[in-house]
């Protein structure tokens, strides 16, 4: 993570070359997917996430030298609504704007509703919605003053249907939805956009991880775990990838996407379309 100026980009990269994305939860997962497919773009980089310190910054020399673009780090705590306020001016200070805001950070909990413990309940609302009000509402003056922006929330099929067990990450990302709407119809005349990705399950490190567990827990094989109990309602049967994801995202992020906002946006190969 040098101090250098910004570097020219390479032609290959040049659409977002000397604009600036800011990607809460990006040190691992979706996150990261989506960091880099921007960084491809020409775009500087604010990653977010908790981790190893000095994992966190081979990431960010490694996404450096790939793309010949700046990345700085913050590790605000999502939770908290100043240090998600001081991440953002932070940003600002560094890069001086802010064009495009990508709300992904968030945390699961699995429990029945009358087990849900109250404490979880309150971390998921902060970490996966609140978080994003907080983040929109410290960058979204210096989008309205440049007449441009894009803000990009990573809801999930859990935004579009409901799900047992899941009730505080299954309101939390309805509620990113209505946010969406709201901040999309408040910014409709002023060249912001505002729109939700709904992935369904993506290949992570995380997902790897609930896949192990559910084979310990449940007696059977991982192929099993993927097919009839992750990817149940996943008719494609597949994954989806960080990639695929990424590329939603610049698409958004484009000038041919400024007519779409307010939208929700599955890439959840056809689980909402039961």
């Amino acid at each position: 993570m040098n101090d250098q100026s910004q570097p020219s980009a390479s032609p290959a990269s040049a659409a977002w070359a000397g604009r600036v994305a800011l990607v809460t939860g990006s040190t691992s997962g979706i996150g990261l997917g989506v960091a880099r497919a921007l960084a491809a773009t020409g775009a500087s980089i604010v990653l977010n996430g908790f981790g190893d310190r000095a994992e966190i910054e081979g990431i960010a020399d490694a996404i450096e030298a790939e793309f010949n673009v700046q990345v700085s780090y913050s590790d605000a705590d999502m939770a908290s609504p100043a240090a998600v306020e001081q991440m953002v001016l932070d940003a600002i200070e560094r890069f001086g704007r802010i064009d495009l805001l990508v709300n992904n950070a968030g945390i699961q909990h699995v429990a029945p509703i009358d087990e849900f413990p109250i404490a979880r309940w309150d971390a998921i609302i902060a970490i996966n919605l609140s978080s994003a009000f907080h983040t929109i509402r410290a960058a979204l003056p210096g989008m309205r003053a440049r007449g441009t922006g894009r803000i990009i929330n990573v809801a999930s099929a859990h935004g579009l249907v409901g799900s047992p067990f899941k009730s505080a990450y299954v309101a939390a990302k309805h509620g990113i939805l209505g946010l969406t709407k709201t901040v999309a119809l408040e910014t409709a005349e002023t060249g912001i956009t505002c729109n939700a990705i709904c992935p369904g399950y993506v290949a992570t490190p995380l997902v790897e991880k609930q896949i192990d567990d559910q084979a310990k827990a449940h007696g059977i094989s991982r192929e099993a775990v993927v097919r009839d109990v992750l990817l149940a309602q996943q008719p494609n049967k597949r994954f989806a990838t960080v990639e695929e994801i990424g590329a939603v995202t610049v698409f958004l992020a484009s000038d041919l996407a400024g007519s779409i906002t307010g939208t929700a946006i599955p890439v959840d190969g056809g689980w909402t379309a039961h």
